[in-house]
């Protein structure tokens, strides 16, 4: 990575869900009018980009990923009006805006699935995915759907099931259809004129589908109360031959722009993640790199062995990118408890390439307690299991009764401790999870090591227990040598790093009160500890 890297080579991404970050209308739903009062915020913490999840019309049966059209607004949410403004106030600020597409799926009430189900024999019957009964009656196979039950579902009317690997509302458009495609391709260049930065793709590697219609095998390692969704291998519904000639097409699409970033998500091991770059770079920009999402053992090994395993695998030139959760995924806060969530903060701004914060991580919101009469998430509803109505509450801004969030009660109820985890209580605290946020990224543009510079593990003495404890890496480039050192006990440690350099400069740390020159033969971190290091 060199000096003129792109903007989402090294920039932060700011993911906004859009009906839990501002309501402007009191109706206790988010909306773009209430984004864009926010942007100064966002602009004076310091991310590059906003990520907005779905806004396009929809019946809302899961919460906009039910598309009912791809060249609008819902009006819960504004106008097209509202959004032009949005994204002009937003470039005025240098932040780029990116949008969510949904290609996958669209709505039951998407008017291309009105006429596909209106006979076999309509122009768009073959838009979607329909199949006759099984030989002796029944869906056509066993696929499942990630929010519970068979993946089809019956039509009366004309006698075929339908695929929906989602909700029954939600079915699976045919990618193999060629009109699709172009009509995709179109929808996606509506938003590019009108100045979009970009877009995260939703399950972009479940496009294509087994062509032989073959069962997906149980998952022999699936234990009761582990998500639903794991229950089958699901290698004929994902990751399909002719998928990456596919993408290789839809970013043509995105060719025809300038810097304009193409974000896939991608649950996949790095061996199948990593093709998703394509063969010269010409696929997703950026695949999502969900590793530190997905672990569930947060220890110095563990995490070591993500950042090594993942940098290992990289194709020659691809740029890297990091999560720590979303809005399908547990909170980072509330998986590794404040102290951590700190050094996880550290980690994500620290390493090589692309990161991505989940708005309210920057002041460690935790995940919501959602009483069984608030659940509105789908797959909750269908599962009986815990859904992702616990990570999608409203934004902590204030203490006031719906946390600045909204004068009315919001959509879900919000995360407890609001009143003392919130932007105005942080803001002006130097020791808090805010600034601290704030500060990691002042430092990403400053320090030239950071933005550019390459990745190397540090390794540790494993006699004095150093390596079960700390994890350490160099971030270096020809000018400039910047270590990050992380303890994920909550004992302190004591580390000699002299091979290195013999004085350090400590730029940051997460406890807060460590500045000055360290020497590195007496390192000392104390408990929960992370420091970042310019070495003299």
């Amino acid at each position: 990575m060199t000096n003129s890297s792109l903007w989402w080579q090294t920039g932060v991404v700011y993911q906004i869900y859009p009906r839990s970050f501002q309501d402007s209308n009191a109706d206790g739903i988010g909306d773009l009018p209430g984004i864009r009062s926010r942007l100064a915020y966002l602009e004076w913490l310091g991310v590059d980009a906003i990520w907005i999840s779905p806004i396009y019309p929809s019946p809302m049966a899961d919460f906009g990923y039910d598309v009912a059209n791809y060249t609008d607004v819902e009006p819960t949410f504004g106008t097209l009006a509202d959004f032009d403004h949005l994204l002009a106030d937003a470039h005025q600020r240098n932040l780029r805006v990116l949008l969510d597409f949904v290609p996958n799926h669209s709505s039951d009430e998407h008017a291309w699935f009105i006429e596909s189900r209106s006979s076999r024999t309509n122009p768009k019957r073959d838009w979607y995915i329909w199949r006759d009964p099984a030989p002796h009656g029944g869906p056509p196979n066993n696929w499942e759907s990630f929010f519970g039950g068979s993946a089809w579902t019956f039509d009366s009317r004309t006698g075929q099931y339908y695929l929906h690997l989602f909700d029954p509302k939600q079915p699976d458009l045919n990618w193999r259809n060629p009109d699709v495609k172009a009509a995709m391709f179109a929808n996606i260049r509506f938003w590019l004129d009108r100045g979009v930065d970009g877009f995260r793709i939703d399950v972009i590697w479940m496009l294509y589908k087994d062509e032989q219609w073959r069962d997906n095998p149980p998952n022999p390692d699936y234990q009761p109360g582990d998500p639903y969704y794991t229950r089958q291998l699901r290698i004929y519904t994902e990751d399909q031959p002719g998928i990456h000639e596919l993408l290789q097409e839809m970013r043509a699409v995105f060719d025809e722009y300038d810097e304009r970033v193409m974000i896939g998500e991608i649950y996949l091991p790095y061996a199948q993640l990593m093709r998703y770059y394509g063969p010269s770079l010409n696929e997703v920009h950026l695949p999502f790199n969900f590793a530190l999402v997905n672990n569930q053992t947060w220890t110095a090994p563990a995490v070591r062995e993500i950042v090594n395993s993942y940098e290992a695998a990289l194709p020659e030139e691809a740029t890297p990118n990091w999560v720590l959760g979303n809005h399908d995924r547990p909170r980072i806060a509330s998986k590794v408890g404040p102290a951590q969530a700190r050094i996880a903060q550290l980690l994500l701004l620290t390493l090589r390439g692309t990161p991505t914060c989940y708005y309210g991580e920057e002041i460690g919101m935790i995940e919501g307690d959602i009483p069984p009469e608030s659940i509105v998430d789908p797959e909750a509803l269908r599962t009986g299991q815990r859904g992702r109505d616990p990570v999608r509450t409203p934004m902590q801004w204030d203490d006031s009764p719906y946390a600045g969030f909204s004068p009315a009660p919001a959509w879900l109820p919000l995360a407890e401790g609001y009143a003392t985890r919130n932007v105005a209580v942080q803001r002006d605290d130097p020791t808090s999870m805010l600034s601290l946020t704030r500060r990691l990224m002042q430092l990403r543009r400053s320090l030239s090591a950071l933005l550019n510079g390459g990745y190397r593990a540090i390794s540790l003495d494993s006699d004095d227990g150093n390596r079960e404890a700390v994890f350490a890496y160099l971030r270096a480039n020809d000018d400039q040598r910047v270590l990050v050192v992380l303890n994920f006990t909550d004992t302190p440690q004591q580390l000699d790093l002299s091979a290195l350099a013999t004085n350090g400069v400590v730029h940051c740390s997460t406890a807060m009160d460590t500045s000055g020159t360290v020497h590195l033969a007496r390192l000392v971190l104390r408990p929960n500890e992370g420091l970042l290091i310019e070495l003299e």
